[in-house]
């Protein structure tokens, strides 16, 4: 068999295409774009936070590392480059959309996600593989996760700390936002799980219409067997079945349409 470029092309045009933001000081992007390239049917790409269209792809990632202006506030200043008037559109319109470490502090800032991530609270930065049990197994992040699933994956922050008012943390339950929540090996939410102090050992959620997603994991530095844990894999082919579910349905109302 030759393989040619315009093959080469044609396939990459029949993957689905997912946007990996790069804003100044980024240091994730790589990782990501390398942990969705490695799996079957998807093809990732920068996106540099100067452009003003997200529309060629079908989910968003905001990595994680740092951000320009974290100086001031994690996200503060990232939230404001014109990419992100692109990422909430393309939220509001339904598409995915996930942010890990400070991808989530950017989501957060950005008025896309309840909460803040604020100081850890020991003050100082943490860097360890921890457990995360999966609370909710029907959102489009985590349909192959039963719920009570158990996700090892790592850590790398200072201001990694989940925080929200009691109103909010109410309605975050009310509504099955809380996806992930740090727990011991055997899957018990106890104090000595939580590594920066969240506030009910909160390690990610979503919007309200379930399609943003942040957490202070790195799904993307535990996508390989090589670095210890394959579990992250598990949310990228979730959003791969969720994707793949939304292509059938639209498919199956365009018939109904022409007949």
């Amino acid at each position: 068999m030759i393989i040619t470029r315009s093959s080469v092309l044609r396939r990459t045009e029949l993957m689905m295409r997912f946007a990996v933001v790069q804003f100044p000081g980024s240091n994730c992007d790589q990782d990501c774009v390398a942990a969705i390239n490695g799996l079957d049917g998807l093809h990732a790409e920068y996106v540099w936070h100067k452009e003003t269209s997200l529309d060629d792809f079908e989910a968003i990632v905001l990595p994680g590392g740092f951000a320009y202006g974290d100086y001031l506030r994690c996200g503060a200043i990232a939230r404001f480059s014109p990419i992100m008037k692109a990422v909430i559109s393309e939220a509001g319109a339904g598409k995915l959309v996930l942010g890990t470490c400070n991808g989530f502090q950017v989501l957060c800032e950005a008025g896309l996600l309840p909460g803040a991530l604020v100081r850890n609270r020991s003050l100082r930065f943490v860097c360890d593989m921890v457990n995360t049990r999966v609370e909710v197994d029907d959102s489009p992040f985590t349909h192959g996760c039963p719920k009570g699933t158990l996700l090892r994956l790592p850590v790398a922050h200072g201001e990694g700390c989940f925080y929200a008012d009691a109103a909010t943390l109410r309605e975050l339950n009310a509504n099955r936002q809380v996806i992930l929540r740090y727990t011991d090996n055997k899957g018990c939410i106890v104090p000595e799980a939580n590594p920066n102090g969240s506030i009910e050992n909160i390690a990610g959620v979503c919007s309200r219409e379930r399609n943003v997603f942040g957490l202070m994991p790195h799904p993307d530095r535990a996508s390989d067997a090589r670095l210890g844990s394959m579990d992250g894999a598990k949310i990228f082919r979730s959003m791969v079945q969720s994707i793949s579910a939304s292509r059938a349905a639209r498919r199956s109302e365009r018939v109904k349409q022409v007949a």
